[in-house]
């Protein structure tokens, strides 16, 4: 899965010049020792009984901008505390808030799907001369859209020039289409192209992420009828363009028989063909698309021949490329050429991602095989040679579960609490199903918990699978308590919380 979204950022949204999420012009996580202990000190004593500057004075910290985002950008998982935080710094006398302030939280708090929180602190943001601009719309847009909320997304869009007196540009534009074919809903972004382009320029980007959103859904005949429509405008394609339309006609390919396979390589050197007619020389990304493809068909001497031939024409691999070999060796159980190859990746000065190490946990997983993972995890941490991702994280805590090493078990989750990354609500949703199916009921109890009050709205299958377990225990007692706490938080998760009625469990 890691590795397949890493291919995806390089291959599909890949250069497309489309404003990225992550540059909405939000600050990024930087060193800070002040931050790191203003979030230590709420995440291990805030109270929602009592008041928050009490514990921050105590520690005499000021508040500055700087500090304040840093802090939450922290506590991006405890939505709650982060919120607390915010209507603190309200009251201090000078009050460190600014839009970026307000884009932080936002984003925060439509993350976990509050968003009329979303709307009133874009409101706030008005009445307090903070003036909302595009960039706070498109951060709630883009969280509307990954909710499945594509109406209220588009309205929230139209709304920017009124709310904020600018003109939405072609690059808001672009960003808008590229978030609704990122999350599959390409045949909304199609309409909305067609209703608005005429109040924006149309051009490769916009073909680009339209060929995106189609070949994304398998539809691979829309994709080349896009592509033909923008041709016949005098849009020229570029190399993206084609790697879009490559990566679609290989992604899904369905590889087994061999015939399949074949057909599938066939269809990828045509793509190649046509981008040589028209001067394009394909790059790194297109040979690493069609890598991908001999990775996932388990053929690791071809993917090591394309490796090298890659070379031969002065490509160097990128970090992709070679995870996907890594992978299609590691996958056919030749752990020591993988091992190889990482060195190999270390001699050209190819930063390690954790995508590339996730593909050895898969295997030993796989296997079964504890100690192999236990001891590559510390040299990952000993050695700096990468951070591990919320992907690595649940990878070895889903492992681990399955063995029934809950010493290691807390290990891991304590560090990955420790490191920032996590957890995330795949991560509480896999520890509480583990917990439960091993009937520890009160440690599931107090992960539950945690997880609300961090501002996660556990899923219905979560809610359920812990309620029949309770009442099968007889911790009928213990069910009322646990329901008693969920509504008291029913208020934070607004109406989505409502759709939850959990049928009466007759055993």
């Amino acid at each position: 899965m890691a590795l397949r979204m890493m291919l995806q950022t390089r291959f599909l949204s890949l250069r497309l010049q489309v404003r990225p999420f992550s540059s909405l012009y939000l600050p990024i996580l930087e060193p800070s020792n002040d931050a790191e202990s203003i979030s230590k000190i709420l995440l291990h004593h805030y109270n929602p009984f009592h008041a928050m500057e009490s514990s921050l004075q105590l520690h005499g910290i000021a508040l500055t901008p700087q500090l304040l985002h840093q802090t939450l950008l922290r506590l991006k998982h405890s939505t709650k505390i982060a919120f607390a935080l915010f209507n603190y710094s309200k009251s201090l006398p000078s009050q460190p808030l600014t839009p970026t302030s307000y884009h932080l939280l936002i984003d925060l708090v439509a993350k976990v799907r509050q968003f009329d929180l979303a709307w009133q602190l874009i409101i706030e943001m008005d009445q307090s001369n903070l003036s909302p601009t595009p960039t706070t719309f498109l951060i709630l847009i883009r969280r509307l859209i990954s909710a499945g909320l594509t109406r209220q997304a588009i309205r929230a869009f139209d709304d920017i020039e009124g709310f904020t007196q600018t003109k939405t540009s072609d690059e808001d534009f672009c960003f808008l289409l590229d978030t609704l074919c990122k999350y599959g809903f390409v045949k909304v972004a199609t309409e909305v192209f067609n209703k608005k382009k005429q109040g924006f320029l149309p051009d490769t980007k916009m073909y680009t992420i339209l060929i995106y959103g189609w070949c994304k859904i398998g539809r691979i005949d829309m994709g080349e009828k896009f592509l033909k429509d923008m041709m016949g405008r005098g849009i020229e394609p570029n190399v993206v363009t084609y790697n879009v339309l490559l990566n679609g006609i290989c992604r899904r390919a369905s590889l087994h028989p061999e015939e399949r396979f074949e057909r599938t390589i066939r269809n990828a050197e045509k793509v190649f063909d046509e981008m040589r007619e028209r001067g394009i020389e394909p790059d790194v990304t297109s040979f690493s698309i069609v890598l991908h493809v001999y990775s996932r068909s388990h053929k690791p001497e071809l993917s090591l021949d394309k490796l090298a031939l890659m070379k031969q024409k002065g490509i160097c691999p990128s970090v992709a490329t070679y995870t996907s070999v890594v992978k299609c060796l590691c996958s056919c159980g030749r752990l020591e050429d993988a091992e190889d190859l990482i060195g190999e990746m270390v001699r050209n000065g190819v930063s390690l991602s954790a995508a590339t190490y996730n593909c050895f946990f898969k295997e030993y997983r796989g296997r079964k095989d504890a100690d192999s993972a236990l001891k590559l995890y510390k040299k990952m941490k000993e050695e700096g040679l990468c951070t591990p991702s919320m992907h690595t994280y649940n990878i070895l805590v889903g492992m681990f579960l399955k063995l029934n090493r809950m010493g290691t078990v807390k290990d891991i989750w304590n560090d990955m609490r420790e490191s920032g990354v996590g957890p995330d609500l795949d991560s509480y949703t896999m520890l509480i199903h583990g917990l439960c199916e091993k009937q520890k009921w009160r440690e599931a109890c107090q992960f539950f918990v945690e997880m609300i009050e961090r501002g996660f709205l556990p899923r219905k299958v979560t809610f359920e699978t812990l309620y029949r377990g309770l009442i099968q225990s007889d911790m009928l007692r213990t069910w009322r308590r646990l329901k008693k706490k969920l509504d008291e938080e029913s208020i934070t998760f607004g109406s989505e919380f409502q759709n939850y009625h959990l049928k009466p469990y007759r055993r």
